[in-house]
């Protein structure tokens, strides 16, 4: 900790068993946005026979549960949320607007639920909890920008969403959330040179 009026840097690193489950509803349900993630791994496409409208409508209603999702603070919702029966306390939607998606991802409930769990399950053992690895991992890049840059970095905060999906990478999915694949977290060095991008666009 620095002095007084030092600057402060906040990062949240998890693996979100909300956005872990948004994800596996979006393939599921074959919705392609966001366009630049990619899917998860593991999880086999599936034919989709809906109509153009009836697709877009979907889309439109997934992409803000979504933002919802990511970033809740940021996007809240303008009517009152409603549990979806089937996700325990996962899954609430707006209580209008979304009726499409509540009755599109409901048949999933069980398998996306277990999916969501079993991912954050292995999250949580992987992260090692108490080695201290992750802060260092951040501490690290944040101490070479400022090595970099010549002076202390800004204070920011950052939530990183670390997913199981199909290619290596660091894609943002929030103005203050980015998703990182797990192979790559994993990676110390790789991870390494991947996040010093982003410390470096908001420190």
């Amino acid at each position: 900790m620095g002095g007084m009026g030092a600057p402060e840097w906040l990062i949240r690193e998890d693996a979100g068993q909300p956005v872990l489950l948004a994800l596996y509803l979006r393939q599921v349900l074959g919705i392609r946005s966001p366009d630049e993630l990619p899917p998860l791994r593991g999880i086999p496409p599936r034919f989709v026979d809906r109509d153009e409208q009836d697709q877009a409508l979907l889309e439109r209603q997934w992409r803000e549960y979504w933002a919802m999702t990511v970033e809740p603070q940021a996007h809240p919702s303008p009517v009152p949320l409603e549990l979806v029966d089937g996700f325990d306390l996962l899954l609430a939607l707006p209580s209008e607007g979304a009726a499409q998606l509540r009755a599109a991802v409901t048949p999933h409930a069980a398998e996306a639920l277990a999916f969501a769990q079993s991912a954050h399950a292995r999250y949580r053992r992987d992260a090692s909890p108490g080695t201290g690895t992750s802060y260092r991992a951040y501490a690290g890049a944040i101490a070479e920008h400022e090595r970099q840059v010549g002076r202390r970095a800004h204070s920011f905060e950052l939530n990183v969403q670390v997913l199981p999906l199909t290619q290596r990478g660091v894609w943002w999915i929030g103005s203050l959330t980015i998703a990182v694949t797990d192979g790559l977290r994993g990676d110390v060095a790789a991870f390494d040179a991947a996040i010093h991008p982003i410390i470096a666009e908001l420190a």
